[in-house]
């Protein structure tokens, strides 16, 4: 039988992926390739400089390109003693790609600089759909240029999977929206759920608003909209349904212990340490809120400001305008029933950030980079296609200038930096905001005030983003621009989050060049991070080419070549011997794994070489949550072993009688 299909030509199949989509101009395409080619150089350029990044995960991703066993259940070592303390999704890209390119920095860390570009397509595709190429362009470019989406694109933490799975989530949402589509649906429920394994019930956060638009503006009736939403919710449930099934039906003999729990259950790190326990502050073995900034200003404090809420004001007043001039189109209007969605994304993930009283990093602040550049870029556009109306022109100039007058008062933060750049921000933002108020329809002026605004609005948090990229981030919680303190390293200041000195730097064999341990206690009584031996709770070990020699020495007749308190300690000897390290407590050294007995009985059969005397747990909290089964069991190892030193590192030979 001949076929009847015509040829691919494969000259037209380039020339349409040059042109891009009937009606665009010429500049379209080219202009997102830009954007998305531009994107990748900022996210990986210069990617080896930040080494393992977060010593943490880098271990697990060891664990993960070495057993299967550690690679499904996220284990933190390939002997599989203890989980990280999240599921393990946002591993699974680095494991495969170690296991395909060898451990090293760029298999870490490229996969996390993808899901940036990812990202990034992904939003341009959701705004352009709805309002045009300008859109498209302009939510990309914001979220590209963002300071902490630059710094945790480039990082190893699970934020950048998260983003990707809830941008791509959103754009099925506004394909589902367009003509009620259940497949569309079943597509966003599928890339919830499997946020969920990535970050738990972060990802529920944007799932209000996923659900109100959707029942509210759908072009269909009522009744096949909530059989929809019921079938989307269903999809999002299995896809992070199986994991959670799996792991609770395997018996706990036969898996490593879920790191982060009191009782050795994953619904119990869900729904408490990784859940409601980030709302209250009631997370046991946590370490409750550490930075006192809650309140409704938070995300423009000192800690959060710089990384986020550059363009936060203006997002907030183009969502509200945006609104008020669709008000009279019709239910299913896409574009308004959009910025109800990208607006309640915001809303909602902004609220809680900012009023929850437990564990929030800076950086989790990433999360709404996505919504905020949506929010622009179809604000923007719809409004400045509107200009010729006076409510479009003001609330333009308003956005305008309130984000020249924020940008600068963010940029006077670290006066020193580059001072003159807070004058071309301020002068430039508010001469651009008075023009496009006050020109009207005038066609050649309002451009040139608005590629003026574009500059000066991107020019600040650009800068900030460029700075990241080009600076080392190491530890536990980085912190983009310049100035910015980092818990455990993270950039040019280390100790607190928001500023600091140089922290504790007592760990024997020292740090990494360019990072810092974090600061060794909190005022105002809360709990003390020094540990057993002195070591910062949130940095690696680095340890020197005599202990790590003496680690490697007869390991392959040990199951784990050592033990010590806390996650990150263990991580960094991991890294340099690429042998299980066995974390006692998990990453706080509050998880009771394992108990002292069943420490007891694995030094007994030989399974343990040495145990590590300048572990990084806290032991149990200053308020009394957590276990302290670690400590103990440091204690019993101190009454009954012989003390070495090597390197500066005490160690104990658990083979020796």
């Amino acid at each position: 039988m001949i076929s009847t299909l015509p040829a691919r030509d494969p000259a037209a199949a380039r020339a349409k992926l040059l042109r891009g989509p009937a009606g665009d101009p010429w500049w379209g395409r080219p202009a997102l390739l830009v954007l998305l080619a531009g994107t990748a150089v900022l996210y990986l350029w210069g990617l080896g400089r930040s080494g393992w990044a977060n010593s943490f995960y880098a271990a697990a991703v060891q664990a993960g390109s070495t057993s299967w066993k550690a690679f499904f259940f996220g284990s933190s070592d390939a002997a599989n003693a203890i989980t990280v303390d999240k599921t393990p999704a946002a591993l699974w890209p680095m494991d495969l790609a170690a296991r395909i390119f060898g451990l090293n920095t760029w298999s870490i860390l490229v996969p996390q600089a993808l899901m940036g570009v990812g990202s990034v397509a992904a939003l341009y595709a959701a705004a352009r759909r709805v309002a045009g190429l300008g859109a498209g362009l302009g939510a990309g470019a914001v979220l590209a240029l963002t300071p902490v989406a630059a710094l945790m694109f480039r990082f190893n933490n699970p934020d950048a999977l998260l983003v990707l799975l809830m941008t791509l989530g959103a754009y099925a949402m506004v394909r589902a929206q367009e003509r009620a589509a259940t497949s569309w649906l079943i597509v966003a429920g599928v890339c919830l759920g499997f946020g969920f394994l990535a970050k738990m019930m972060q990802v529920l956060l944007v799932l209000p608003a996923f659900a109100l638009v959707y029942l509210l503006t759908a072009p269909t009736p009522v009744q096949r909209r909530i059989r929809q939403l019921l079938a989307g919710g269903g999809a999002m449930i299995a896809a992070a349904g199986w994991w959670v099934l799996a792991v609770a039906l395997t018996p706990a003999s036969s898996r490593p212990y879920i790191g982060g729990s009191q009782h050795n259950s994953v619904l119990e790190l869900a729904l408490g340490y990784n859940g409601f326990g980030r709302l209250t502050g009631d997370e046991t073995g946590g370490l409750g809120n550490l930075n006192q900034e809650a309140g409704w200003n938070r995300l423009f404090a000192s800690e959060m400001g710089g990384q986020i809420s550059w363009l936060l004001p203006a997002a907030l007043i183009l969502l509200a305008a945006g609104i008020w001039v669709t008000w009279r189109r019709p239910r299913t209007d896409a574009l308004r029933a959009s910025l109800a969605l990208w607006g309640g994304w915001l809303v909602v993930t902004g609220a809680v950030f900012s009023f929850s009283q437990g564990i929030l990093h800076p950086y989790y602040t990433v999360a709404l980079a996505p919504a905020i550049g949506a929010l622009v870029g179809i604000g923007g556009s719809l409004l400045w296609a509107r200009r010729s109306e006076a409510i479009a022109r003001l609330a333009l100039s308003v956005a305008i200038g309130t984000t020249a007058w924020w940008s600068y008062t963010l940029l006077d933060r670290t006066p020193d930096w580059y001072p003159a750049l807070r004058g071309f921000v301020l002068g430039g933002g508010l001469i651009a905001a008075v023009v496009v108020l006050v020109a009207g329809e005038v066609r050649r002026v309002p451009a040139v005030a608005g590629v003026l605004a574009i500059a000066a609005c991107l020019a600040g948090p650009a800068a900030y983003a460029a700075q990241t990229a080009s600076t080392a981030h190491t530890g536990a919680i980085p912190s983009a621009g310049p100035g910015q303190g980092g818990f455990g390293g993270g950039g040019p200041r280390g100790g607190f989050p928001g500023g600091g000195g140089p922290g504790n730097r007592s760990f024997p064999g020292g740090n990494r060049p360019g990072t810092t341990n974090g600061g060794t206690s909190v005022n105002g009584g809360r709990p003390r991070f020094g540990g057993w031996g002195g070591m910062s709770l949130l940095s690696a070990a680095s340890p020197g080419t005599e202990v790590t020699a003496l680690l490697r020495k007869s390991a392959s007749s040990y199951t784990w070549a050592a033990a010590t308190v806390g996650s990150n300690s263990a991580a960094g000897y991991q890294l340099a011997t690429r042998l299980p390290v066995m974390a006692l407590g998990g990453f706080n050294g509050t998880d009771p794994a394992p108990t002292p007995a069943r420490f007891k009985e694995l030094v007994a059969a030989g399974k343990i070489h040495y145990f590590i005397g300048s572990g990084g747990g806290m032991g149990a909290r200053g308020d009394g949550s957590g276990s302290d089964e670690a400590q103990q069991i440091a204690s019993w190892v101190s009454q009954n072993y012989q003390a070495t030193t090597v390197d500066g590192v005490t160690l104990y030979d658990l083979t020796a009688k």
